[in-house]
């Protein structure tokens, strides 16, 4: 028998995770994409907290016009600049179980343009 879609999701899920780990000075950036709309999170695992989220579904971000691909590229401008304001600038990308291309993509570029590195 051939694995179930979740089972390879959460294989591939932990493939990534092994090999990232987050810090309070170095935070892992956690993407979860849904099919409408793009949430990040910057997370601190050895204390286990989230120190910073954001989202397509923000209210100053919900309002805006544009394809699901130039929203993910302004959440990664917005999560940069709210980790720029709590002191964070480098993190560690985890793009979860999603390949690094559309709008994941998209994410990553807006915040190293915001400022980030990774």
């Amino acid at each position: 028998m051939g694995l179930t879609k979740l089972e390879k999701a959460q294989r591939i899920r932990r493939r990534v995770r092994k090999k990232i780990r987050g810090t309070a000075e170095r935070p892992r950036m956690s993407v979860f994409r849904s099919n409408k709309d793009i949430y990040v999170q910057l997370i601190d695992d050895d204390k286990g907290i989230t120190l910073a989220a954001a989202s397509s579904r923000d209210k100053d971000l919900a309002g805006k016009e544009g394809t699901k691909t130039e929203k993910a590229f302004m959440v990664g401008e917005k999560i940069a600049k709210v980790a720029l304001e709590k002191g964070i600038d480098k993190v560690v990308f985890d793009r979860g179980t999603h390949i690094y291309h559309g709008r994941i993509k998209a994410l990553a570029e807006g915040a190293r343009k915001g400022g980030l590195k990774f």
